[in-house]
């Protein structure tokens, strides 16, 4: 689940960084979340053309996502900023990389459309195998794979020590907190 909260091109993102290092210790416990990475993009940095706020998260079960959303946790997102759009798809598969004991400082989000005479099948055994082979790669912290069948979009998450991989495409975050309540409860592999 992701939403993005965009912000004008001359907010000062110190609020933001201000409320995650105020609010993010909230969910360290939170039952159901797997891992909440609190993604912060700034406009000119690292070649993002906005300023934006928009948080990761992976569930354990929806039970988890739906105490979030009707709860004061999603709430104070509503109050503050009104109500984003919710974005959310269908886990594929979930790796842990060589650096999962420490806490990533960057992560990557690409979204790749399945076009209409596409085998969705096929691209999701091809994206599969790909995030399995990149599962070792050095400064990895984890890697999510999903889809969104209504709208026929892959989606391919990864958190990162320290950097991205130059070659990586896709909008590009900071990571400026990272709440991992049940991180160690996630599957890990194919998620069928």
């Amino acid at each position: 689940m992701q939403y993005e909260i965009t912000l004008p091109a001359d907010y000062d993102m110190g609020i933001i960084h201000q409320r995650v290092a105020r609010r993010g210790h909230l969910l360290d416990d939170f039952a159901g979340l797997g891992l909440k990475a609190y993604c912060v993009r700034e406009r000119g940095v690292d070649g993002s053309p906005v300023n934006q706020y928009a948080p990761f998260y992976l569930w354990t079960a929806p039970e988890g996502m739906n105490r979030f959303l009707w709860g004061p946790g999603f709430g104070g997102i509503r109050e503050d900023f009104g109500r984003p759009v919710v974005q959310h798809w269908t886990g594929l598969g979930f790796h842990r990389g060589p650096a999962w004991g420490g806490t990533p400082r960057a992560a990557a989000r690409q979204a790749v459309p399945v076009s209409a005479d596409a085998d969705p099948a096929r691209l999701v055994e091809e994206a599969l195998n790909a995030q399995a082979k990149q599962s070792d790669s050095d400064g990895l912290h984890s890697s999510a794979l999903a889809v969104d069948p209504r709208t026929w979009e892959l989606l391919h998450f990864t958190l990162w020590a320290e950097t991205i991989p130059d070659d990586l495409a896709g909008a590009r975050y900071a990571v400026h907190h990272l709440s991992t309540p049940e991180a160690d409860t996630l599957a890990v592999g194919r998620h069928w």
